[in-house]
């Protein structure tokens, strides 16, 4: 995995969601969990795997909302950021935090209702062995999320410390059909990178994102979309 390293210091853990989902990271905030909660609702009872689940954003709206939840990371530092915030929206009881390789899940087959993984597969090495992993332990569902090498994050990839694995929609079809998965959706979105609403203040990225999205509502949004969400079925 592209970082594992980086993503494993307390200093990063303590600082994750404040660079990433503050100003106005917090409309990819909204947006990421709106996918999360579109593709696997209902979620009353449903069990649920979230792999690279980090501090806990998914995991825990999760089990707020009924779900019986394991979140799993590579990164001690995260986890302790996940468990914090379990224990102070009052779910611990609902969820178990667990440290692991994506590559290895440590489950049976079929073990999990849904298994899902959101800002994952950009530092995938290796996507297929880490979709394949995911497949296995999925009795129904495997939902995840891509950055498109069509997108403008294409433009300045290269000068991210860690870069990123950009996808082409054959790229996705390819993975989908090795894993025996079927697509049930595809969500499409962001034409500015998630780079810039981070560097924004929350006042001014609002009306930006509407442009972004009136351009995304249009025939080429699609074509020329950052990120892509995608809801599958095991075959």
């Amino acid at each position: 995995m592209k970082g594992a390293e980086w993503y494993q210091t307390d200093e990063v853990a303590e600082e994750y969601e404040e660079k990433r989902f503050s100003r106005g990271g917090r409309l990819i905030d909204r947006r990421e969990k709106e996918a999360v909660l579109d593709a696997i609702a209902p979620l009353q009872d449903k069990n649920v795997l979230e792999i690279a689940c980090g501090t806990g954003r998914f995991t825990v709206m999760l089990a707020e909302r009924g779900a019986d939840i394991v979140g799993l990371d590579i990164s001690a530092a995260m986890l302790q950021q996940g468990r914090q915030k379990a224990r102070s929206a009052g779910v611990s009881d609902h969820l178990e935090f667990m440290r692991g390789d994506a590559g290895r899940l440590p489950f049976p087959d079929d073990h999990f209702d849904v298994v899902f993984a959101m800002r994952f597969f950009h530092l995938a090495d290796t996507p297929a062995t880490f979709l394949s992993e995911m497949r296995r332990v999925a009795k129904e569902q495997v939902v995840f999320d891509t950055f498109n090498a069509r997108s403008t994050r294409s433009v300045y990839n290269w000068l991210l410390p860690m870069g990123s694995h950009l996808y082409s929609r054959s790229d996705v079809d390819k993975l989908l059909d090795e894993a025996d998965l079927r697509l049930v959706e595809a969500e499409h979105d962001w034409i500015l990178p998630y780079g810039f609403y981070r560097k924004i203040p929350g006042a001014i990225a609002g009306p930006i994102r509407e442009v972004d999205t009136t351009i995304g509502d249009s025939p080429v949004g699609d074509y020329f979309a950052s990120v892509s969400y995608w809801n599958t079925r095991v075959e």
